[in-house]
């Protein structure tokens, strides 16, 4: 959008503009406390976090509803906590506490929440597409008006069960919402030395699904798009595929070096920041000011802390749980 399209936009849902703001510092918050807390060895294993990526989850969340699935990937925190699985068992789930929305043995890269319909948190890549796709068949077998959201990377296009999803969820006509995150490097690897074609959109078309590119850093943008594609899903209309190209501004994970791409790259992104850009234009519309900004920024600071003391008081499994899940027993086996 431009800034008189972003201007109209905000004038037409002036609240509901100042809530994506709200959801988008959640996100960001969320996730730089965990780059501290890691850097603190409080939580370990794999760490990717979404710091730049936040406009894509919160415009594509507030489009769908209760009864949507949502599968993501391994820098699924921002979608898990929009969806709404708590700060609180996010963060238990973090420090591998029982207290977490997996009990502690999933952690960053495995979060997952049945209630909220939130299938991961999946660590392969292009894992959770097939995944997407037995969740729509399952809804149009049994008739269910339900949108199943699936987020991934650039990278899992260069993945045979992207092409194999993609086709058989057009040639069964099922309602899934495909949701490609472009930030441009999949781990260290850019998109124009993985694909000759560099045009994800056109690529999706080619399996004769309804497909356009959008800025991930506008959330005004990602909001409008992704409403008119869950919409069209909705009616019928089979499954959509968006392009959202986005950026992260940290490292591939806490482990990546980074020195695939050039620091002047990353600033020049960063001068769209989804959150600033937002942020600006809501105060050039008069709908928010530098207080009430503040006051939301305490806010999430707030819920935040109250997730990390949670997750610090939280309690660890015994070694007595320690195949619960993994092996079953027989009534009266050995009898």
């Amino acid at each position: 959008m431009n800034d008189e399209e972003r201007a109209r936009a905000i004038e037409a849902q002036p609240e509901r503009a100042v809530d994506l703001l709200r959801q988008m510092m959640r996100v960001r918050r969320l996730e730089e406390r965990c780059v501290e807390l890691y850097s603190a060895t409080k939580i370990r294993g794999f760490l990717h976090v979404y710091i730049g990526e936040e406009a894509v989850a919160a415009g594509v969340m507030s489009v769908l509803g209760p009864d949507d699935a949502v599968v993501a990937t391994y820098r699924e925190h921002g979608h898990a906590l929009l969806r709404g699985v708590s700060a609180r068992a996010i963060m238990a789930e973090m420090f591998g506490r029982a207290e977490g929305c997996c009990r502690g043995r999933g952690g960053s890269m495995h979060l997952f929440d049945a209630a909220s319909r939130f299938y991961g948190g999946n660590a392969i890549v292009a894992g959770g597409l097939p995944l997407a796709v037995g969740l729509a068949l399952a809804d149009k077998l049994a008739g269910r008006e339900r949108v199943t959201a699936c987020f991934f990377g650039e990278g899992a296009i260069a993945e045979g069960e992207f092409h194999e999803s993609m086709n058989l969820a057009a040639l069964w006509d099922l309602p899934v919402l495909f949701c490609c995150e472009n930030n441009l490097y999949a781990m260290g690897t850019a998109l124009e030395r993985s694909e000759s074609q560099v045009d994800l959109a056109l690529k999706a078309a080619s399996y004769e699904i309804p497909s356009w590119a959008v800025d991930g850093m506008d959330v005004l943008a990602v909001e409008e798009a992704a409403r008119r594609a869950a919409s069209g899903v909705r009616a019928g209309g089979g499954p959509h595929f968006l392009e959202l190209r986005t950026y992260r501004f940290r490292a591939h994970s806490m482990f990546d070096p980074e020195r695939y791409r050039d620091k002047a790259e990353v600033e020049q992104w960063m001068e769209r920041d989804p959150i600033r850009l937002l942020g600006e234009a809501l105060e050039a519309s008069g709908r928010i000011d530098a207080e009430q900004r503040a006051r939301i920024a305490d806010e999430v600071e707030a819920e935040i802390d109250d997730a990390i003391a949670f997750a610090e008081a939280g309690t660890l499994e015994p070694i007595s749980e320690l195949t619960r899940f993994v092996t079953s027993e027989r009534a009266g086996a050995g009898a």
